[in-house]
């Protein structure tokens, strides 16, 4: 496995390449304004593994490329099993497999973990270079009012040690609105921020879990700004618990149900994203592929992306 990053080190290889030129194309993207931004700025695609379901690495990761993306999101069992297949065939296996296929890992999903369990996760993340870890808060959940802002105060003090430990190995740790979370509402995501000022915890906004209102889902983009870390192109649709006709289940996709993502990304490009996109859903059960075959994933992940970036022109 190739050697962590070392801007005094000239034997990097073409991965690390990659990841420090995308870096730095990143940060002159968020120096843009003006008209030049509007007209220059795109959106940056990761595609999750968990949207192949089950399927090998090796099936996966050539599918990078051919979704208009440049990293891989790895997940774990339920969702996908990459991250174990990673376990199972050793780091050195799968840094080769990233420098064949020139992919990123650029985003690891860890919900089982928790917040408080990132310990040995963030040290594998340092290793390859990965900067994004995505998991849900903790703590009670239904509350509102001051009663949120206080459990959500609580939990920003737990995290203190871990932002330290992941900003030892450069990873931000970025937290979904994860349904049934005491991270769940526009509220809480705006009190974490605000409440929790550390460079290392973002958030990981999922339209999915919010009122399907496209302009308040946009203002709330834009309140999160610069601590938004990953935003995840998915819909309500008709939800994802129950088995549904699977023509009813891609309305999670963008461009498929009724969410209207064209304020959405407006609101992505007036705060500059640089972080990744994912053009996403979950199916059901969880572990399928979202399509029977690889090809036809990609495809439908394609779709998605098509219809995002005819948005920037909205």
């Amino acid at each position: 496995m190739k050697r962590p990053i070392s801007f005094n080190d000239h034997r990097i290889g073409r991965r690390e390449f990659n990841l420090v030129a995308a870096t730095a194309l990143a940060g002159l993207g968020n120096q843009a304004c003006g008209q030049d931004s509007r007209n220059e700025f795109r959106l940056n695609y990761s595609l999750a593994s968990c949207m192949y379901g089950y399927a090998e690495l090796a099936t996966v990761l050539p599918e990078v490329a051919k979704s208009g993306a440049s990293s891989i999101d790895i997940w774990p069992m339920i969702h996908g099993n990459q991250r174990e297949q990673i376990n199972k065939m050793g780091e050195e296996s799968f840094a080769a497999l990233l420098d064949q296929h020139d992919v990123t890992l650029g985003c690891l999903t860890q919900y089982k973990l928790g917040p408080f369990g990132l310990g040995d996760e963030l040290l594998f993340a340092k290793r390859f270079g990965c900067p994004l870890i995505v998991v849900g808060g903790s703590g009670p959940k239904h509350l509102k009012g001051d009663e949120l802002k206080s459990a959500v105060g609580k939990f920003a003090q737990q995290m203190r040690p871990h932002l330290e430990q992941a900003a030892e190995c450069n990873v931000t740790i970025a937290i979904e609105n994860h349904g049934n979370n005491l991270i769940e509402s526009p509220d809480s995501m705006k009190w974490l921020i605000e409440l929790c000022d550390h460079p290392n915890l973002g958030i990981a906004l999922a339209p999915y879990h919010l009122p399907q209102d496209p302009h308040a889902i946009a203002k709330l983009i834009r309140d999160i700004g610069p601590r938004l870390s990953v935003f995840y192109a998915w819909q309500h649709g008709m939800g994802s618990v129950e088995k549904l006709p699977k023509e009813q289940e891609l309305l999670q996709m963008p461009g498929r149900g009724d969410l209207d993502f064209a304020p959405l990304v407006n609101a992505l490009r007036q705060i500059n994203f640089a972080g990744p996109t994912e053009v996403f859903m979950h199916p059901v059960p969880r572990g399928v592929p979202i399509l029977e075959t690889p090809e036809a994933v990609t495809a439908e992940v394609n779709r998605g992306r098509v219809y995002l970036n005819g948005c920037l022109n909205a």
